[in-house]
């Protein structure tokens, strides 16, 4: 059993990510950041954060994508810009298949949202800053069983939308 915390599109947010990080630094075993914090990779509201660089990354110093395994699931790390997510999940599909990804982490539309597509689990934490189709400033906790993943979903003040848990079984 693991814990992995995503987050996204925070575009510029220190104090938030440093308050989420020290939340939550207990009980999870990795904490995603999938692009645009607009922030280097040296400061240290990022730390700690496996984080790939967003089209509103200027600087470089971020991967344009990441791949973590944890609890024997591979994940892969994309902010999704240069899969066109805005319009279709059909491009990050085709990769997560390429690098045979259990689970999907994305951002760019900062539309919160999650589905299994063949068998892999697509998941967008939203954006703490900006969001899109909702009004609360979301990021996820995923808990990986070995049977299932639990998702859980949380504003930036830490109260969880226990109307958005849902279970996922691969």
């Amino acid at each position: 059993m693991s814990k992995v915390l995503v987050i996204s599109d925070s575009h510029g947010l220190t104090k938030e990510l440093e308050i989420i990080r020290e939340r939550h630094l207990k009980e999870v075993d990795l904490m995603i950041h999938c692009g645009d914090s607009q922030l280097m990779p040296d400061d240290k509201a990022i730390s700690g954060y496996l984080t790939v660089m967003g089209n509103c990354d200027f600087g470089g110093g971020y991967p344009m994508e990441a791949i973590s395994e944890d609890a024997g699931r591979k994940i892969f790390i994309t902010h999704g810009h240069r899969y066109s997510v805005k319009s279709t999940l059909m491009k990050l599909k085709y990769k997560a298949q390429e690098v045979k990804a259990d689970i999907v982490c994305f951002g760019h539309s900062h539309v919160l949202g999650a589905e299994v597509i063949d068998g892999i689990l697509f998941l967008n934490p939203g954006s703490i800053r900006l969001p899109r189709e909702r009004f609360e400033k979301t990021y996820v906790i995923l808990e990986l069983l070995v049977d299932k993943i639990k998702l859980s979903v949380f504003e930036v003040n830490g109260r969880e939308l226990t109307d958005l848990q849902r279970e996922f079984v691969l």
